[in-house]
């Protein structure tokens, strides 16, 4: 599985429909997406999923006005239960020739929701589309049965050379039931056989807020090989205290696949964002890296500013640009659930004849 930064072919969303997703604030929605795919456009294609003809046209009209890049965006009539294409869609890989195809692990909704059978479908879609080929990991339980796996993107973050993050929370907790019987070994594997990670750092628990139960894009991030950017909070009083510092530790402990330490950098928490009395799970972490720019979340919050420097010293080629999402959290998601890249094929180096 390539890294986000890795060159992208495009990056797939879903324009949103549900407004139950964002109750009372759910008109000022799609105009957040029409900023975001006008600064995508800028530098690679963007697929975006509707529901129908109508949603098409009143999004085509949106985009139109916001000024967004038109020959660059393409749709596909696809009804989705809900828009969060990081979980729901295909998780891309590249092959030994450079080749990008598609893993297509079940989704089942965070094991919280009802649902899920039309998002489940997106993998599949997408593979046909492309003519890319696809596989359905699965894992052979204890008492013999085949058991398809479970796995949102949101859940892992990895660095192109083999490592990913991942909490217990959200993989291993029994309590939300994503794959019931399946140990931390065949999950391991798992991984290793069809994303080709050599090397899995577990964390512990996600943020405070978190719908998906320990996603750990909302907590800690490759931003190089051997970089992780991770979330903390001071107030000791604050519900992500214990937790991410508890993270940080773990993070500071662990080794490369060659023995040296990783470098950790440390991204403040917004203040909390309470709306209807719900803690919504805020943070600068859930960032997306585009071709040229990368998408921040930000919240009105005075560590925007510190948040958005930091990332921007991460990345010096890359324009950090900040995306006010106080509406868009109420979602329960930000930038990075909403968006999946489909990296670039490499291809192979053509022969130099050299004249003699």
């Amino acid at each position: 599985m390539p890294a986000e930064w890795e060159r992208h072919e495009a990056t797939w969303i879903a324009w949103p429909h549900n407004a139950s997703d964002w109750p009372g604030k759910f008109a000022a929605i799609p105009w957040v997406y029409v900023e975001i795919v006008r600064l995508l456009a800028e530098s690679e294609l963007v697929h975006i999923l509707v529901k129908d003809a109508t949603l098409e046209q009143r999004a085509r009209t949106m985009l139109e006005r916001g000024g967004a890049r038109m020959e660059r965006v393409s749709f596909h009539r696809w009804a989705t239960n809900r828009v969060w294409l990081r979980d729901s869609g295909p998780i891309f890989v590249r092959d030994a020739e450079g080749k990008v195809a598609v893993t297509d692990w079940r989704f089942n909704a965070w094991a919280k929701y009802d649902d899920w059978r039309l998002d489940d479908r997106n993998p599949e879609r997408v593979a046909r589309l492309l003519g890319m080929k696809r596989w359905q990991p699965a894992v052979t339980l204890a008492d013999g049965r085949e058991h398809r796996l479970v796995l949102e993107g949101g859940s892992v973050d990895v660095n192109g050379a083999g490592a990913l993050l991942t909490t217990e929370e959200c993989l291993l907790s029994e309590v939300q039931q994503r794959n019931p019987g399946v140990t931390r070994e065949q999950l391991e594997q798992a991984l290793h056989d069809y994303l080709g990670v050599e090397q899995v750092i577990w964390l512990g628990c996600g943020a405070a807020g978190d719908d998906t139960h320990g996603h750990v894009d909302d907590i800690s991030r490759f931003v190089s090989a051997e970089t992780i950017v991770t979330a903390v909070e001071p107030d000791a009083t604050d519900a992500n205290h214990a937790p991410l510092a508890e993270n940080l530790a773990r993070l500071k402990a662990a080794r490369t696949r060659t023995g040296k330490p990783f470098t950790v950098v440390e991204l403040p928490m917004p203040r909390a964002v309470i709306f209807r009395g719900q803690r919504l799970p805020a943070s600068y972490a859930n960032f997306y890296i585009s071709n040229d720019r990368v998408l921040v979340p930000t919240f009105h919050d005075a560590r925007d500013r510190v948040a958005l420097q930091i990332l921007a010293e991460l990345f010096p080629e890359r324009e950090v640009v900040g995306v006010h999402c106080v509406d868009f959290i109420w979602g329960l998601g930000a930038l990075h659930c909403m968006t999946q890249q489909q990296p670039a094929e490499i291809v192979p180096h053509a022969s130099v004849i050299q004249e003699v």
